[in-house]
């Protein structure tokens, strides 16, 4: 058996709620288990600032992660992004996220666009060592994820859009000096939806949006040979979006997203009499395929509706934009106590040229144990429209 000298950093990557709820009642803490966590790990620093959301904000290189259908409405004909975010760095120094991504409009009738994105989730480097022999050995276990979408406006109010995502995720070791682990690999899809109208409220014209997107909708991840399968985190997230100018060049919106994992949650023993039922109802879940997990997910939690309730998050954030040049966000995620109780707010400011835009976000965990505070991030995007002003057509 190999034993971790630096095992915090997979628990802390792939198990980061829990590490939230050191003051919450073990019999009521019942988060939703998943494989592959970082895929619900928010990339950007503008979404990040305004308390992880953007179903319903404007569009831009990152919607791929949000709201895919968001582009088919974006104002320019390309952007690509770079993102880093330093994840737990209260606890380790080696463990990031970056995220590429990027979308292109395609078409005469200014309708369609096609996009892309990289995500990589580096859990560091971890120490391992034989039981019971002398040395050691180094592995970087890691997770990625790319993905291709498409949207295209339906009417002039409203867009949809689809995405098809491989992920990978290679954990490190196995049980055994001589057996290595395979990476577990699977296969999921996307699809969202926009609506976004223009309003006379007074003499000012505002714009209200809304939107939707499903997420994750795919294949079990299957760890260790297929001998431990994990749901993928499938999530539905809804929000909507309210700007109105405050005076000219200057602009205000306000957002709100909430989002439910589309996962069933694990049978816990402590829930049950019985324990012979509840080997049967574990096996049963274990062995739940993917899709039946999304629907038996509205109805499956032991306390009935109020504990289905309180699997819902929820986001509220604000943007200021001064000529769509500077930019200063806020924002707050709440997530109640019992199913993994990360509660924080973001903050961040962006500021924008003809050709690029750089963003920041700084998050202020609520919970004092949190390991997730003095969380940064940062986005660099750049404009394909300011670039072709500069190098010509």
């Amino acid at each position: 058996m190999y034993k971790h000298i630096k095992p915090i950093l997979i628990c802390a990557s792939l198990l980061y709620p829990a590490l939230t709820a050191t003051a919450q009642s073990k019999e009521d803490f019942n988060p939703i288990t998943t494989g592959v966590t970082s895929l619900g790990i928010a990339p950007d620093a503008r979404g990040a600032s305004m308390g992880d959301l953007g179903a319903a904000t404007d569009p831009d290189a990152n919607s791929q992660f949000w709201n895919p259908s968001k582009y088919a409405f974006a104002y320019s004909q390309g952007g690509v992004s770079l993102s880093y975010t330093p994840w737990l760095r209260k606890l380790v120094n080696d463990i990031f996220l970056a995220n590429l991504s990027g979308y292109m409009k395609i078409g005469s009738d200014d309708n369609q666009a096609v996009s892309a994105s990289l995500r990589y989730f580096s859990l560091g480097e971890v120490v391992t060592s034989p039981a019971g022999q002398t040395g050691s050995q180094t592995i970087n276990p890691y997770e990625m994820a790319f993905d291709l979408g498409y949207s295209r406006k339906l009417s002039e109010k409203f867009s949809m859009g689809i995405v098809f995502r491989y992920i990978y995720s290679d954990l490190g070791f196995g049980g055994s000096e001589t057996e290595q682990s395979t990476g577990a690999s699977a296969f999921s899809a996307d699809i969202s939806g926009y609506y976004t109208t223009y309003p006379i409220i007074g003499r000012n014209e505002c714009q209200w949006s809304w939107g939707w997107d499903i997420s994750n909708i795919g294949t079990k991840v299957n760890y260790n040979h297929g001998a431990d399968p994990a749901f993928l985190p499938t999530n539905l997230r809804l929000g909507t979006s309210f700007t109105f100018p405050l005076a000219d060049y200057h602009n205000l919106s306000l957002n709100l997203d909430m989002n439910k994992l589309l996962v069933p949650a694990m049978p816990r023993l402590s829930d049950y009499e019985d324990e012979a039922q509840w080997a049967v109802d574990y096996s049963d879940w274990q062995n739940m395929s993917s899709i039946t997990g999304i629907f038996k997910s509205f109805s499956d939690a032991p306390g009935g509706f109020k504990e289905e309730l309180r699997e819902i998050s929820w986001s509220l954030g604000a943007e200021y934009n001064y000529n769509q040049q500077f930019f200063l966000r806020g924002g707050y995620f709440y997530q109640h106590p019992s199913k993994g109780n990360l509660q924080y707010f973001g903050i961040g400011a962006g500021f924008a040229l003809n050709v690029l835009r750089l963003d920041a976000s700084y998050m202020l965990a609520t919970a004092q144990t949190s390991p997730l505070d003095q969380t940064l991030r940062f986005t660099l995007t750049f404009d394909m429209d300011g670039l072709k002003e500069i190098f010509g057509r």
